[in-house]
């Protein structure tokens, strides 16, 4: 099942629950909270079934060509899923893209940490891009030049590629550039925020991955955000970055 992390799930298990027999297994593809997952198991094999929480991580990529997975929960059950994760799986020159992580919820903690480690990159990204735009001065086809010239090199990965590629994408239909239409509002489904929390309660520290989810809060406050620049415009100081989040005179 992919519903959304919470309470669907639990709805979803207690309506899937009256349809099955003993032995069957029930896998939550979607993004949770480890300690959910946990309880559901416990709760689901006290029915005699089976239960695992699966982390599934590539996109619309994935979709065609396969995802990354990791699967976590009950290892009985993981020996009938085996087969068919290791074919569905993306495939790359070391085998298939997929293991199991271990009982419980190990696999939605492997997939929280993964998320929690993308928001910090994604965050890095946001700022390389608010430096060289609004500092830099660089047009997008000069944005796009230097994430291509660094997808070549020790930055080379998917986020990199697809940037150098978004900040290209033109507007066919109004011209001018997609991304500078875009509302520079964003969201967070959980993850980043529970990879921050069992950083803290372990005493790890995650600053990267913290900022980014700062950031995401930020980002969200877009009529804050607004009136905060209209405040400060009034004042006389102008505004540095496309954030509103350095000022000067």
């Amino acid at each position: 099942m992919l519903v959304q992390a919470g309470a669907p799930v639990d709805a979803t298990i207690d309506k899937l629950t009256q349809y099955m027999e003993p032995g069957d297994i029930i896998i939550d593809g979607g993004n949770e909270w480890y300690e959910n997952t946990e309880r559901r198991k416990a709760k689901v094999e006290g029915l005699g079934l089976r239960y695992m929480g699966m982390g599934v991580s590539g996109g619309e990529e994935g979709a065609r060509r396969g995802p990354s997975m990791m699967p976590g929960g009950s290892p009985e059950a993981y020996k009938y899923i085996e087969p068919i994760v290791t074919k569905v799986a993306a495939q790359v020159d070391d085998g298939p893209c997929v293991m199991y992580i271990g009982d419980g919820g190990a696999g939605n903690y492997v997939k929280m940490v993964h998320n929690g480690i993308e928001y910090g990159d994604m965050q890095l990204i946001s700022e390389a891009y608010d430096i060289l735009n609004v500092v830099g001065g660089l047009d997008n086809e000069e944005l796009a030049a230097v994430f291509a010239e660094w997808n070549k090199g020790e930055l080379q990965s998917f986020l990199i590629e697809i940037s150098a590629i978004i900040v290209n994408k033109k507007d066919e239909e109004a011209g001018g550039y997609l991304v500078d239409k875009i509302v520079d509002r964003t969201g967070a489904k959980g993850t980043g925020k529970w990879t921050v929390q069992q950083a803290a309660e372990m005493g790890i520290a995650a600053p990267t991955i913290a900022a980014s989810l700062d950031g995401r809060y930020m980002s969200a406050c877009k009529e804050e955000r607004v009136a905060a620049a209209k405040f400060y415009s009034e004042l006389g100081l102008k505004v540095m970055t496309s954030l509103g989040t350095v000022l000067r005179l």
